[in-house]
C-alpha cells in the first residue's frame, strides 16, 4: 500500500461551480470536484491541469493552493482491493478556466456520469463529497490562506 498524492480543483466561473456528477453502487449520487492522483515527476500544478483537462475537458490555471485533506480507508478489504487508493491526501486549488470553450473530455474519473456547472448559492444542498469540502467551500474560495481540513478515518465498504 503506498500514499497516493492526488489534486482537487475548485473552479469558478460566473458565480457558479464545476462539479462532477457521480454515482457510485453503495452510496447514491454524489458530486465531487473535479481531480485526480499526480503521476511520478508531475508538479501539483501539472496534475490538476491534467486532470482538469480529462475529466471536465477545460483547460484550467492554478490561482492559489487552497487546502490539504486526508483520507484514510479503515476496513482491510478496501486496503487490499484498492491498495493504491486506501490512503489519499488531497491537494486542493482554486482555478481558472484558461477560456470558457470547453472541449472533449479525455478520462472521466471512476463513477463520473457528466461534469455540470451548480450555482455557488445551492452548492450547500448538493451531496459533493468529501462533505468537509462543502463544509468549507466559502472560505476555501475567499481565502488567501491555505487551510488544513484534517484527516479522515473512512470505515465503510466504500468502493473508491
Amino acid at each position: 500500500m503506498s500514499i497516493r498524492n492526488a489534486t482537487k480543483a475548485i473552479i469558478l466561473h460566473d458565480n457558479k461551480i464545476l462539479l462532477n456528477k457521480c454515482h457510485a453502487p453503495d452510496i447514491g449520487g454524489y458530486f465531487a470536484l473535479p481531480g485526480g492522483g499526480q503521476n511520478q515527476y508531475e508538479t501539483m500544478e501539472e496534475a490538476v491541469i491534467r486532470e482538469c483537462l480529462e475529466e471536465t475537458g477545460y483547460t484550467v490555471v492554478p490561482d492559489a493552493f487552497v487546502a490539504l485533506y486526508e483520507e484514510i480507508y479503515v476496513r482491510e478489504s478496501v486496503r487490499e482491493k484498492y491498495p493504491d487508493y486506501s490512503h489519499k491526501v488531497l491537494h486542493i486549488f482554486r482555478c481558472s478556466i484558461v477560456n470558457a470553450k470547453k472541449g472533449i473530455p479525455l478520462e472521466w474519473d471512476s463513477w463520473q456520469l457528466d461534469c455540470v456547472w451548480i450555482d455557488l448559492d445551492k452548492v450547500d444542498s448538493t451531496n459533493l463529497l468529501p462533505s468537509i469540502v462543502r463544509e468549507n467551500l466559502n472560505h476555501l474560495i475567499h481565502s488567501e490562506i491555505p487551510l488544513y481540513l484534517g484527516s479522515h478515518f473512512i470505515d465503510f465498504e466504500k468502493t473508491v
